[in-house]
């Protein structure tokens, strides 16, 4: 069965595309039938992908959907796609500037929310806001994951560090960082980073879904 991994925040410029292509990517090398929808009217990752497919004459059949939507259909789009059974997993990167009632009927047809966070101040304070934004959905949809994913990490910062940082977050503090390296922020639409395996798996076993 489809199922539908959907990264949110209150605010853009926390992670949400980069880790949202990055999972993507990863999963489709890993073999998974994926597909990513942005909902950001700006369709950056589309614009990307038609770039990157003109200067590698990228075969179609190796590559992944990338969708594009709005906030007030993706919902509705989502409950009309999952049924198919098309893809194993469907990756959703939501606007910065969601509504209210797009975050509710968003989570209510997502199997995991991902909220990434650095641990500065206003990152933390942006994701308590995230995530209490997603209670309403949670107690409707009480097999809703969410996950908190520690993004733009110093590579010298202890798990230890990062869990006491994130305590006061009523979500699962994935127990894996995104570090503070280019090659995660420069992106392709195309070629998996090889070092986000070990977070697409973490990402995957929340969900049940064993090792990637």
């Amino acid at each position: 069965m489809t199922k539908v991994i959907s990264f949110i925040s209150r605010k853009g410029g926390t992670g949400k595309t980069t880790n949202a292509i990055n999972l993507t990517t990863m999963l489709n090398n890993l073999g998974y039938k994926v597909a990513l929808i942005e909902t950001d009217t700006n369709y950056t990752l589309s614009t990307l992908r038609k770039m990157e497919v003109f200067q590698s004459n990228a075969k179609s059949e190796a590559i992944f959907e990338i969708l594009g939507s709005e906030d007030d259909k993706i919902a509705d789009e989502l409950e009309a796609m999952k049924p198919k059974n098309t893809y194993d997993y469907i990756i959703v990167d939501s606007a910065g500037k969601t509504t209210d009632e797009g975050i509710k009927r968003l989570c209510l047809v997502s199997d995991a929310v991902v909220v990434p966070s650095s641990l500065t101040q206003n990152d933390l304070l942006v994701t308590y806001q995230t995530i209490t934004d997603l209670s309403p959905a949670r107690e409707l949809n009480t097999n809703l994951k969410i996950m908190v994913l520690p993004n733009r990490i110093h590579s010298q910062t202890k798990n230890k560090t990062i869990q006491e940082a994130m305590d006061s977050l009523d979500a699962h503090v994935l127990e894996v960082a995104v570090p503070q390296k280019n090659l995660f922020v420069n992106y392709s639409t195309i070629l998996a980073e090889k070092q986000y395996h070990q977070i697409a798996q973490e990402i995957l076993k929340q969900l049940g879904d064993g090792k990637a």
